[in-house]
């Protein structure tokens, strides 16, 4: 069984750095591809990164491409997304999310993954 719970969310200053976690528990990671996701109030759910378990290859959506970072850690069986230079565009709430695939790559498309978590809050303020 799939079992997705993030971890690392609060409340940083503008221009502070989060890392979310997300481990791997239920499932082997080569089989996945692994997402982020945020949603803030009244906003639609957005894909901002993704890593393909097969290939390792990854994605990043436009309003975040360069300031944050999704990475496998095989020793602890966990994605991390390294969060920099966050901005009040980017409090939310984030999810990390499975969709078995053993193909090449990866879709920050939320509606091709069936596995969630519950989500961790990240909030920017000064």
């Amino acid at each position: 069984e799939v079992q997705l719970v993030e971890s690392g969310g609060g409340s940083v200053q503008p221009g502070g750095s989060l890392r979310l976690s997300c481990p791997a528990a239920g499932f082997t990671f080569d089989d996945y591809s692994i997402g982020w996701f945020r949603q803030a109030p009244g906003k639609e759910r957005e894909g901002i990164s993704c890593i393909s378990g097969s290939d390792g290859i990854v994605q990043y959506g436009d309003s975040v491409r360069g300031r944050f970072a999704i990475s496998y850690n095989l020793a602890d069986n966990t994605v991390y997304l390294q969060m920099n230079s966050l901005t009040p565009e980017d409090p939310a709430t984030y999810y990390c999310a499975a969709r078995r695939s053993k193909l090449s790559g990866c879709t920050v498309l939320h509606g091709t993954y069936g596995d969630w978590g519950q989500g961790t809050q990240v909030t920017v303020s000064s």
